[in-house]
């Protein structure tokens, strides 16, 4: 995919995850996706902090969504090329304090494949 396109699907992700829109989230992922965050390790140690398919990650949208309904993140900033685009956000939340985010997007024929979330 082109560095235009791979751009689009992250401000895409970005402006569905500020309206909640999961399955605007969700579009954006290929089937066999893969999802990795220390917050779902910090959740479910279980998983190693990785979630495999568009079924588990929905899971843990719908039950992130869920828990912080005032969660929204506010980008500042982004790049990308023909592979990956990376977005860098601040995590906001009522009642916790702010957070630097950078989440990685791989992208293939037009989803995301894998995405990977790092953070201070």
């Amino acid at each position: 995919m082109s560095t235009e396109h791979n751009l689009r699907i992250a401000r895409a992700w970005a402006r569905a995850f500020n309206e909640h829109d999961v399955d605007g989230i969700l579009a954006l992922y290929a089937e066999h996706a893969t999802h990795t965050s220390p917050k779902i390790r910090a959740l479910h140690p279980e998983t190693g902090g990785k979630l495999l398919g568009k079924p588990a990650i929905e899971a843990w949208w719908r039950g992130a969504l869920g828990r912080t309904p005032g969660l929204r993140y506010e980008e500042t900033a982004i790049t990308a090329n023909d592979d990956r685009v990376v977005l860098e956000y601040v995590r906001l939340a009522d009642g916790q304090e702010p957070m630097s985010v950078a989440e990685v997007f791989d992208v293939e024929d037009g989803l995301v494949v894998a995405s990977r979330v790092f953070h201070g």
